[in-house]
This record gives structure tokens, C-alpha cells and sequence, in this order.
């Protein structure tokens, strides 16, 4: 059973930074990509970064390029969402989520995490 643990969410103020962490267990996750995808109320779930397991190659959502920095610890099967110079837009529930090929939206996603909210208020 694979298991998604987000952790790291809360309310900070705009221009501020937050650290969000995914911990991922039940199976091996060396190919994998991992990814971290947000959600507000009512509308869709949307892509923000992903990161390659092994080559750790990174891509973002044009809305957080420069602001937010994805990274992986191999040996702990977690990966992190560095988030700097938040704006009360970035509010959302953010859900890490994990597949077997690149991601880039809600249909190449195999798991989700049950997702942490972040409040950025202005």
C-alpha cells in the first residue's frame, strides 16, 4: 500500500516562506517521479512542480518559477517544496503526488497524498 505523508503547511504572511515535506513509504520509489500538485475550493487540481527520482531533473508551473524549489532525499523517500516570496494566490490545499512516468497533470498521477493547506494572507 503505498502511503503519501504531507506535513509543513500553516498561514504565513505575503513575501513570507514555508517548507513543505512529503514522506512516501509502502513501496520502492527509485523510478518514480514525485510531484507536488494545489487545489482550491471548487476549482481544479493543478499542477506546481515535479521532480525525477533518479536524475532529479525539476520542472514548475510558470506561477511559481524563481519562487519555489522542489527537491528529494533518495534515502528517505521524501520530497520537499521550498516556497519563498509567498502571495495570498499561492492559498491553496497542496497534495504531493507520485507515477511512474513524468508529471505534468492530474491524469499521470498514480498516488496522492490527503494534501496541507496553505494560507498566505496579504
Amino acid at each position: 500500500q503505498v502511503q503519501l505523508v504531507e506535513s509543513g503547511g500553516g498561514l504565513v504572511q505575503a513575501g513570507g516562506s514555508l517548507r513543505l515535506s512529503c514522506a512516501a513509504s509502502g513501496r520502492t520509489f527509485s523510478s518514480y517521479t514525485m510531484a507536488w500538485f494545489r487545489q482550491l475550493p471548487g476549482k481544479e487540481r493543478d499542477f506546481v512542480a515535479a521532480i525525477s527520482w533518479g536524475a532529479g531533473r525539476t520542472s514548475y508551473a510558470d506561477s511559481v518559477k524563481g519562487r519555489f524549489t522542489i527537491s528529494r532525499d533518495n534515502a528517505k523517500n521524501t520530497v520537499s517544496l521550498q516556497m519563498n516570496s509567498l502571495k495570498p494566490e499561492d492559498t491553496a490545499v497542496y497534495y504531493c503526488a507520485t507515477g511512474r512516468g513524468p508529471i505534468g497533470h492530474i491524469s499521470d498521477v498514480d498516488y496522492w497524498g490527503k494534501g496541507t493547506l496553505v494560507t498566505v494572507s496579504s
